[in-house]
């Protein structure tokens, strides 16, 4: 499906998806061309499906994040799903095995607005019960 080449672009594009071409091509030793048609069909085939913002600095600084365990009412998991995709907070929702049934990571600006998330997750109809880590230190990041 994709090569040495491909891997080490999209390793590249992993630590900096803002990198030229022109960067990329001389970092992979190949031509601008050839780097803008793999980057056109690694994307055509849904290898990368797309780009996002990574945040940094002062705003992370004051950032608070928390990895919340979610126990949901089976028949009410679509219903849960849809309406934690509505909060903001949630930043990724995952489907996991174990006593709990998703895993948020959920992110405020402060430990009083995680708790008001964190109370607003709780109530959500279908939500049995949560269990929360609030992360203390990112150690590392890939």
């Amino acid at each position: 499906m994709i090569n040495s080449v491909d891997q080490r672009l999209l390793s590249l594009l992993r630590q900096n998806a803002r990198t030229s071409v022109s960067d990329l091509a001389r970092a992979l030793d190949l031509s601008r061309s050839t780097v803008q048609s793999r980057i056109a069909r690694l994307e055509a085939n849904g290898i990368i499906r797309g780009y996002s913002l990574v945040l940094g600095g002062e705003y992370l600084a004051h950032q608070v994040e928390a990895h919340v365990s979610i126990k949901v009412h089976q028949k009410l998991t679509l219903k849960t799903n849809s309406a934690l995709e509505q909060i903001s907070h949630v930043a990724q929702l995952y489907a996991v095995s174990g006593e709990y049934d998703l895993l948020a990571i959920v992110q405020a600006q402060s430990l009083e607005e995680l708790s008001a998330v964190l109370d607003e997750i709780g109530n959500l109809e279908g939500v049995e019960r949560t269990n929360s880590a609030v992360i203390l230190e990112t150690k590392f990041k890939r």
